[in-house]
């Protein structure tokens, strides 16, 4: 329907109650959505936005926790960002739906409760831009959705510890900002990715190999990755806490990174 819908001119919003739900719907995403304005010789545009909860939760169990960033980053014509903030939740979201591309608007599902004071004036997020979050010259820490919390809090120990992180949530997961990344890593010659993502196919794997690809001369040291258990979500809480990057990983690994 939405797909039908853009291409008579509307802009529709797809939610996905719970995005491990698209999943029934990824042929329709992957062949309709992404591939249509190629396939109709560009006489079409298809200007879908496709958003909804997803990560691991509060013991949701297995299907309810998945993360399917992966999944959607191979389909071409899609675009596909991450919010982590209400700030970039909104101008994101307005960006999405202005946007001619299929946008998928990836939320977490642990992030809903934020508040944070947000301009009353028009405002847009650009859609393939990542943020600055904190400046620094020892390391460059790579991250995104929920995980940029994480690494906050690790920021706190280890500016206590006398390290100088520097902090990007990259936001746009397909395509990178390969501008401002690559701008970090020529400062700091060291980088540790954190994801909530899955190790074996993810977004950190797909980011490392796209900084190899780049930026490797400036490399001091081997890229490091902090990613989820490649194992189904436990519903027990206390096994769900532990197949997710928590905060003293990121500490211990910023510290065997830097020396």
């Amino acid at each position: 329907m939405a797909v039908g819908a853009a291409m008579t001119g509307l802009r529709p919003i797809v939610e996905g109650m719970n995005m491990g739900f698209l999943l029934l719907a990824y042929n329709q995403i992957s062949n309709n959505c992404g591939m249509l304005h190629y396939t109709s010789g560009g006489q079409f545009t298809i200007p879908v936005v496709i958003r909804g909860p997803g990560g691991v939760g509060r013991q949701l169990g297995a299907e309810h926790s998945q993360r399917l960033e992966s999944y959607f980053q191979s389909v071409p014509g899609l675009q596909m960002v991450a919010c982590s903030t209400p700030y970039n939740a909104k101008g994101l979201m307005k960006a999405a739906i202005r946007s001619e591309n299929p946008v998928i608007l990836c939320e977490h599902v642990l992030l809903y409760n934020l508040k944070e004071r947000i301009p009353d004036e028009e405002y847009v997020c650009c859609l393939e831009r990542a943020e600055l979050v904190r400046p620094g010259k020892d390391v460059t820490i790579l991250t995104y959705s929920r995980m940029r919390h994480h690494v906050l809090q690790a920021a706190k120990s280890l500016i206590n510890k006398g390290y100088d992180p520097e902090i990007i949530d990259i936001i746009s997961l397909k395509p990178f900002d390969l501008h401002t990344i690559g701008n970090s890593i020529k400062k700091t010659h060291k980088v540790l990715i954190v994801e909530e993502c899955m190790r074996t196919g993810g977004i950190g794997a797909s980011l490392r190999a796209s900084i190899m690809d780049n930026f490797w001369d400036y490399l001091d040291a081997p890229i490091m990755c902090l990613s989820s258990q490649d194992v189904p979500t436990p519903y027990a809480g206390t096994l769900e806490e532990a197949t997710v990057v928590q905060p003293p990983q990121i500490v211990k690994a910023i510290k065997q990174l830097c020396g």
